[in-house]
């Protein structure tokens, strides 16, 4: 499968605000998108357009990268929540962060998305006792996610939930450090969604 290997910093500063894709170096002075002004490339951003188009853009792209995303797959998300009940935009959203690879990060099993769904590729997490290697995969209420054996033990997840669990963990996930379990409470209200997204910016691009 496809996927984007490149520097991830530059991501952040193309978009021009911090989409935490390197985990705790981005709450660091060590942040690309602090330290350096502008966007990547010679001339930064001092070429961009000021349309519509650019912003619709820009905020969608924003969201692909957030989550991990290619075009081909963020387009398949956007005709499932058109198809779908409610406010098309806040599907659209729902279904991104009820992914497995999210919730892990959500929880702490990974410092980064990229992380957390290379812990669901390789098989080590577990959805209500069973293994789960799909990250596209979506989790209900009442779902049980849990890392298996050896990584419950390891120094660097447990350092990686201490470190979430004191920023925080979205009102509809639940975590118990002690078994290091999360549990899908509810489904992720607008409210508790990323609130950098303006996902009627992502709708209006899509449905030209």
């Amino acid at each position: 499968m496809a996927r984007y290997v490149g520097a991830v910093c530059r991501l952040c500063r193309r978009e021009g605000e911090k989409l935490f894709l390197k985990g705790e170096r981005c709450f660091t002075s060590k942040c690309a998108a602090e330290r350096r002004e502008g966007g990547p490339g010679q001339h930064g951003h001092s070429r961009q357009s000021r349309s519509d188009f650019r912003f619709q853009l820009r905020e969608k792209q924003k969201a692909k990268r957030m989550y991990g995303l290619l075009e081909k797959q963020f387009r398949l998300y956007f005709k499932r929540a058109v198809r779908g009940k409610g406010v098309t935009g806040t599907k659209l959203l729902e279904m991104l962060e009820t992914r497995l690879d999210n919730v892990a990060y959500r929880l702490g099993f990974g410092i980064s998305r990229r992380q957390a769904r290379q812990r669901v590729r390789h098989g080590h997490v577990l959805v209500n006792g069973k293994k789960v290697n799909i990250p596209s995969y979506r989790v209900a209420v009442g779902d049980v996610i849990e890392l298996r054996g050896p990584l419950k033990t390891n120094v660097e997840v447990k350092a990686s939930i201490d470190s979430v669990a004191g920023r925080f963990v979205p009102e509809w996930l639940s975590l118990d450090k002690s078994t290091l379990k999360g549990t899908v409470s509810a489904m992720p209200q607008r409210e508790a969604m990323p609130q950098n997204i303006k996902e009627q910016l992502i709708v209006e691009l899509y449905s030209k």
